[in-house]
């Protein structure tokens, strides 16, 4: 055969390349820890199924005792990538299961291999197995929280009564942060108050039986608030019909009066919160039942600010937090005069 042949001519003309020197597969199988071992993809299954051999470096791994319960045999290997591109020679078609932290050094090992271009290299593909779900970092959380309970000589000795203060002083940082239109601090924020949410159900769980108090989880926090927003929006969930944002709450103040039994409109108001807030709440709840009431005739500073309080509920004002923006301008003309 002349030298100069297409037959005899290596790369990219050859158009019937013999199967010894097909490069082959590689097929990195990748899995989430938050979705239960061995409920993998179809087309997961189907690369596993048609592969020469599967590794993995982790003897451990999760999904190992699913894949050879369904008939998979994985060998405990940990290749370097020019043996992987060796292995691959001839067309074979090899799955590496990685592990937790995706096998960076053999992903960066074949990027060099690919980039000397002197390398025919296997066909490469990153197949997910499994997906996270949205709020599948919830669970990480949950373990973090267990974990820092159970190890944290601070934390595993605090009580809800404890740190309802932090409650408070993060409920009112989102807020600022709102107001402040801070999306970073906005974040930040949202993840401090879910942390006393989580910290407060992981004391739960523990609970105190020989004083009435049956433990509860995570896990009943969340059913119990998916189950009431359920019922109350019987026009996303139901038969109901709401249009308006005006219907919504008819809806779901008819809903809660029927679920709470109250026998005033003033219960389930909290007393403790903020004074101007209290008081346009009380508003709130009156101009919701049609009532005509008036405000008490007495003379002093706390009536003058509970007509203003009202006045604001009335013309959709949040009080607090138009005093909280005056006072903001108050703070930087201090500032400015001490400049």
């Amino acid at each position: 055969m002349n030298a100069n042949s297409p037959e005899a001519t290596p790369g990219p003309e050859r158009t019937a390349p013999d199967a010894a020197a097909a490069p082959g597969r590689i097929v990195l199988l990748t899995t989430s820890h938050r979705v239960a071992p061995g409920l993998l993809s179809w087309p997961a299954w189907q690369a596993l199924h048609a592969a020469d051999r599967v590794l993995c470096a982790d003897g451990t791994h999760p999904q190992l005792p699913y894949l050879r319960e369904a008939g998979i045999p994985v060998a405990e290997a940990s290749p370097t990538a020019q043996e992987l591109v060796d292995a691959c020679a001839g067309g074979h078609m090899l799955v590496v299961v990685a592990t937790g932290e995706g096998e960076p050094v053999l992903t960066d090992g074949l990027a060099r291999l690919a980039g000397t271009g002197r390398i025919a290299m296997p066909e490469l593909e990153l197949l997910p197995a499994s997906y996270d779900l949205p709020g599948a970092r919830l669970l990480d959380l949950v373990q973090v929280m267990d974990r820092i309970r159970a190890e944290c000589p601070w934390s595993s000795q605090q009580t809800h009564e404890g740190l309802a203060k932090y409650g408070i002083e993060e409920a009112y940082e989102l807020v600022e942060a709102i107001e402040e239109g801070d999306r970073d601090e906005l974040r930040e924020e949202l993840g401090d108050v879910l942390l006393q949410v989580v910290f407060h159900a992981r004391i739960a769980e523990e609970g105190r039986p020989e004083d009435g108090e049956e433990p509860f989880s995570i896990d009943d926090v969340a059913g119990g608030i998916v189950a009431k927003l359920i019922h109350r929006h019987p026009h996303v969930f139901g038969d109901a019909t709401a249009t308006t944002p005006e219907e919504v709450k008819e809806h779901w103040l008819r809903t809660k009066a029927v679920e709470k039994q109250r026998t005033s409109i003033t219960e389930g108001i909290p007393l403790g919160q903020p004074g101007l807030a209290l008081a346009a709440k009380l508003a709130s709840r009156v101009r919701t039942a049609n009532l005509d009431i008036s405000l008490p005739p007495v003379e002093g500073i706390g009536y003058d600010l509970l007509a203003l309080a009202v006045r604001a509920e009335s013309e959709g004002v949040d009080p607090e937090a138009a005093l909280r923006a005056a006072a903001r301008a108050y703070r930087d003309a201090i500032r400015d005069a001490e400049g």
